[in-house]
């Protein structure tokens, strides 16, 4: 039986050392000169407060006369927008009388000209969406796209969106393609040409897709957010614009990513002397918890996409800090548990278990609260706010997988080992 449980210590390290190395250095794909797959430490947003953004003033293009309800249209989908990117730390601010709208935004993560201009970019752009007939004649239009979503196409080797289309939509488009069969069906984006599909046949089914010279998933990504918040109802440009520097000034972050490093080092050193083996496994639990943290701020749970990368701000990294101060809280606690059964004669294996049980109330009391807190500071919260509770509720969420299930699963598997096995290692007196 201790044989069998020995692998689980490395089969869970190996895990951990896994999502470690994807959390910090990415992992890619590459189909030719197109890549996707998991972003990397490197590819995290950084909030304004930390490095600084864009301010920039916009004013609406058209000859029409603009009303209030024009400007929160527009505000409501340059909103929708960030936050369909994850950008929690921005301000989008209405200025009625003069028909102005105010925007304020971190830099993209791989940002290196710092560029005003291609920044405003990301969010400006009217993004009207029509499909065109051979005749010129507009058969279809973003208003009949109930749903856009970013995809690969792995039989043609092509990033594509899928257009799931609504009932007038897909009516529209059957009736356009049973028309135009062996014709071609021209896709505009803001009056650029995208993509020219032939029709082979009538398409009745209410979905559609582009394909174009997608370069990355990112792009597609893009094109997809900007069709589901919908057209802005005029087109927008920048009156204004100007940098914001970092409110902690420009050496701010390298100087937190080093103390957090020392803080880490410094606590695996007392856990190591203080706990030995436990500590050990607490240590490993904790790097884990960390990493996934970090997936999770790109959009992934553990390697799985799953949600839109977030923008990582000073209180974002407060959450983690507090997080992983939970998870070395629970730790403790379960290593404090099993030196009293070791010191109360219990077998090792006898300790281990007793001491997760007993630390698992405890845990769970303390966890429970604090993620109930987080949860509404992420619903109800913006701005930095949001990012404090993301960072904290996933990092509190984290604490069970890994401070509690791994940790344990790991503290199993090397208990079995004969040179593991002695009562200091877990708190007992050597003459035990």
């Amino acid at each position: 039986m201790r044989q069998k449980a020995k692998p689980v210590f490395f089969i869970v390290l190996a895990a951990i050392l896994f999502l470690t190395y994807v959390a910090f250095f990415g992992l890619y794909r590459y189909y030719g000169d197109m890549s996707s797959g998991i972003s990397g430490a490197g590819k995290i947003r950084w909030g304004i407060d930390i490095r600084g953004g864009v301010d920039a003033t916009f004013q609406p293009d058209t000859t029409e006369e603009v009303t209030d309800e024009n400007i929160d249209g527009a505000i409501t989908i340059l909103q929708q927008r960030l936050d369909d990117k994850g950008i929690s730390d921005s301000e989008v601010i209405g200025d009625y009388s003069a028909d102005r709208i105010i925007v304020r935004f971190p830099w993209k993560a791989d940002e290196s000209n710092f560029d005003p201009e291609t920044a405003i970019k990301e969010i400006g752009e009217t993004a009207r969406l029509v499909f065109k007939d051979p005749d010129g004649n507009e058969v279809l239009d973003g208003g009949d796209v109930n749903q856009a979503t970013a995809g690969y196409d792995s039989q043609n080797a092509q990033y594509i969106v899928s257009l799931d289309l609504n009932s007038e939509g897909s009516s529209k488009f059957a009736d356009a393609t049973s028309k135009n069969v062996g014709k071609q069906i021209s896709i505009y984006l803001d009056d650029e040409l995208i993509s020219s599909p032939v029709v082979n046949e009538a398409i009745t089914n209410g979905r559609a897709s582009i394909s174009g010279s997608f370069q990355d998933y990112s792009e597609v990504k893009a094109l997809a957010d900007k069709i589901n918040a919908g057209s802005l109802p005029f087109s927008l440009k920048v009156e204004t614009y100007s940098t914001i520097s970092p409110t902690l000034g420009e050496d701010a972050l390298d100087v937190m990513l080093l103390s957090a490093a020392i803080a880490l080092g410094l606590i695996a050193l007392f856990m190591l002397w203080r706990y030995k083996v436990p500590g050990l496994v607490a240590i490993i639990s904790i790097v884990g918890q960390v990493a996934c943290t970090i997936l999770a701020i790109n959009g992934y749970i553990f390697v799985l996409p799953m949600f839109a990368a977030q923008t990582l701000t000073l209180p974002g990294l407060a959450g983690i800090i507090l997080a992983v101060g939970m998870g070395v809280d629970a730790n403790v606690i379960t290593a404090e548990r099993i030196k009293e059964e070791v010191i109360a004669g219990r077998t090792i294996d006898g300790a281990i278990e007793a001491g997760y049980k007993k630390a698992w109330s405890s845990i769970l009391d303390g966890n429970v609260t604090t993620f109930i807190v987080a949860f509404i500071l992420y619903i109800m919260g913006s701005g930095t706010i949001k990012s404090f509770g993301f960072t904290l509720g996933v990092g509190v969420l984290l604490n069970f997988v890994m401070g509690v299930f791994a940790s344990r699963q790991m503290l199993r598997g090397i208990s079995k080992f004969k040179v593991f096995r002695k009562v200091t290692l877990y708190g007992g007196a050597k003459n035990a």
